[in-house]
């Protein structure tokens, strides 16, 4: 059995990068949204033109920006999602929901300060990791039965 995973949430940190070298050796494909933060901004003024109001150039980023979010939650298995500690991510607590509503098994990772701002996302989640090594021993489980140690 092999697991399609989706790691959804900030994107100033490593924690992907951590959770794809813990998991080397399991069947397991990954993917994620854009996270160069300036493509994933402007891809829509870049590719249908120039907004002159803010909004709608946030907004035709963000509608292309879901093409890609959609398929991927849609296709995944599991559904991580990072919380991060400096930014507010309400497109990360937007695709928790999305992959709630689709009954997609949810990974919340997030530190103890973030747990009662999040606690109806957590309620979700059938995990809530406190670092990326905690998903791969979720993810190692899942797949193998073994637990960590």
């Amino acid at each position: 059995m092999g697991l399609t995973v989706y790691l959804s949430g900030e994107i100033h940190t490593d924690w992907r990068e951590r959770i794809i070298e813990g998991a080397q050796g399991l069947d397991v494909t990954f993917s994620a949204p854009v996270t160069d933060h300036a493509a994933s901004d402007d891809c829509g003024v870049a590719i249908l033109g120039a907004e002159p109001d803010k909004l709608w150039h946030d907004r035709k980023g963000a509608q292309i920006n879901a093409i890609r979010t959609r398929k991927a939650i849609a296709d995944a298995d599991v559904v991580v999602v990072r919380f991060g500690e400096k930014y507010r991510q309400w497109n990360a607590a937007f695709d928790a929901g999305y992959a709630a509503a689709l009954g997609k098994s949810l990974v919340i990772l997030q530190q103890p300060d973030h747990d009662h701002a999040l606690k109806e996302v957590d309620a979700a989640a059938l995990a809530v990791a406190r670092d990326p090594a905690q998903v791969v021993a979720i993810l190692r489980y899942v797949l193998t039965g073994a637990l960590p140690g």
